[in-house]
């Protein structure tokens, strides 16, 4: 198993070659379709789904605020606005594992072919492709890693709300979603099954490492999303450049998987055919 000190110069080296296709053309146009497709499942989710939410999480409230200390807190504070703004701030982090996953499964389903294709035709055409994965393995692994991440969402959403747990949860959490839906991704054409489960176990610990990054920067677009709780005229817009965001860092941290997953694969592969071959001195 390579660790994550021992993977390091390849994880850097696939992040300069990642940011560097990133700002290929062809790459700015492939943020396109995923960002439309989230933008009108999201705004259907919004236009049917924002108001019974906010009544919900209201009724919610009224609880809360029934409670003796809650109620002394805004009886010290005030009620209105902060009451107003806590249930917008509930209702757009409630709505941010949607946007996120609708994303990340967009991306996921129509970007990292393109990527795939991309990066294999600029730097590895001589790898062979022995197509271990499938369209129907990465709907699976892309469905069952995001209702287990939104589970986990759910269960630690109270913790969220703490300082520490706030800069920690989202990009473990989140990265270990990109990295468990990426990487299935970025080898599925190339790598058969066993290759595949190997590279998996064997760099895990880079991959992860890859996906916590991808995690954290998976934050910036979450303050533009949450800064609508503050505006509900502006909150169209902030959403939309919220979500294109999230595509955008997905297509990158693609790239940046799919460079690390190939130069990774080419390795193990010369590994394996090294460590088969026989030498005239070894023979009898």
């Amino acid at each position: 198993m390579i660790s994550i000190v021992a993977g390091l110069p390849a994880v850097v080296t696939a992040f300069g070659r990642a940011l560097v296709s990133q700002l290929h053309p062809r790459m700015l146009l492939l943020t396109i379709v995923p960002f439309v497709l989230s933008l009108l499942l999201i705004a259907a989710v919004l236009w049917f789904g924002l108001k019974p939410l906010n009544d919900w999480i209201g009724e919610i409230s009224n609880h809360l605020y029934s409670l003796p200390f809650v109620e002394a807190f805004f009886g010290w504070f005030g009620t209105g606005a902060i009451k107003a703004a806590i249930m917008s701030m509930l209702a757009m982090w409630l709505l941010l594992p949607i946007m996120i996953l609708v994303a990340l499964v967009f991306v996921g389903t129509l970007a990292v072919p393109t990527i795939t294709k991309h990066v294999a035709q600029k730097q590895y055409p001589d790898l062979i492709k022995k197509y271990g994965g499938s369209f129907r393995g990465t709907i699976w692994i892309s469905v069952t890693s995001c209702l287990i991440a939104l589970l986990l969402w759910v269960v630690t959403l109270p913790l969220s709300f703490l300082p520490p747990f706030t800069f920690l949860l989202h990009p473990v959490l989140w990265g270990w979603l990109t990295y468990r839906v990426m990487a299935y991704d970025c080898l599925a054409g190339h790598a058969d099954l066993e290759e595949r489960k190997r590279l998996m176990h064997d760099h895990r610990w880079p991959l992860l490492t890859i996906g916590a990054i991808a995690g954290a920067l998976g934050t910036l677009p979450t303050f533009l999303w949450i800064g609508g709780a503050l505006s509900i005229v502006i909150l169209p817009l902030l959403a939309a450049g919220a979500i294109w965001l999230y595509v955008a860092i997905f297509v990158f941290s693609g790239l940046w998987f799919q460079y690390y997953c190939l130069e990774a694969l080419a390795q193990q592969r010369l590994f394996t055919i090294g460590s088969h071959t026989i030498h005239p001195a070894d023979k009898s």
